[in-house]
């Protein structure tokens, strides 16, 4: 397999697992109760693609000043606490969510465009997705993070609109944690090798 598709691969599924349980998910699921799906898929896939191209453009410089051992030591420390995040939950408040409902603007697109860029902001899935970028090339991870991204809001607005508030919030978030702990551990243990050999 080749390094785009590698990095495409694992950005993809480091994403979508980052999303299960997030709250930008539960932003997703409240715009899809007043605007059409299709309006808040495409909203959503603008919003991330912006909010991940500012975050893989963060590292490749990081990527460019840290070397790589130290570099891959970090990031799977990093996926060990979004573990955990995970774990602990990422819940939207009534106030949360009354804001994000509040925030109309002439054009549907628009405002689910800008509200999901505004709860992306400095959330656990912009995070993962500079920590996967320095690993890999910017434009694969870009691409896939934005594709986790979506489909991870697609499927969650798909069961939302299906089972409404009776989601398995928290069998979600514990398999989501153990795919990063099991991708942490793995990292701390590749950086430690290549700080030893």
């Amino acid at each position: 397999m080749s390094g785009f598709m590698i990095a495409l691969v694992v950005s993809t599924a480091a994403i979508f697992i980052a999303e299960m349980g997030d709250k930008t998910q539960l932003v997703a699921m409240s715009l899809a109760t007043r605007y059409r799906v299709l309006t808040v898929i495409l909203g959503i896939t603008v919003a991330t693609a912006v909010v991940h191209l500012g975050s893989v453009l963060i590292a490749e410089v990081l990527g460019a000043a840290i070397p790589t051992d130290w570099l891959t030591l970090a990031a799977g420390l990093a996926f060990l606490v979004f573990g955990l995040w995970t774990l602990r939950g990422d819940e939207m408040t009534d106030k949360d969510e009354e804001r994000a409902a509040s925030r109309r603007i002439r054009s549907g697109f628009m405002t689910v465009a800008l509200v999901f860029f505004v709860a992306e902001l400095g959330d656990k899935t912009m995070l993962a997705t500079i920590t996967v970028g320095t690993q890999y090339h910017w434009f694969p991870v870009w691409i896939g993070s934005t594709i986790g991204m979506v489909a991870a809001d697609a499927i969650a607005i798909a069961i939302g609109a299906v089972l409404g508030k009776k989601l398995p919030e928290r069998v979600i978030q514990i398999g989501a944690a153990a795919l990063f702990f099991v991708a942490g551990a793995a990292m701390l243990g590749q950086g430690a090798w290549m700080l030893l050999t």
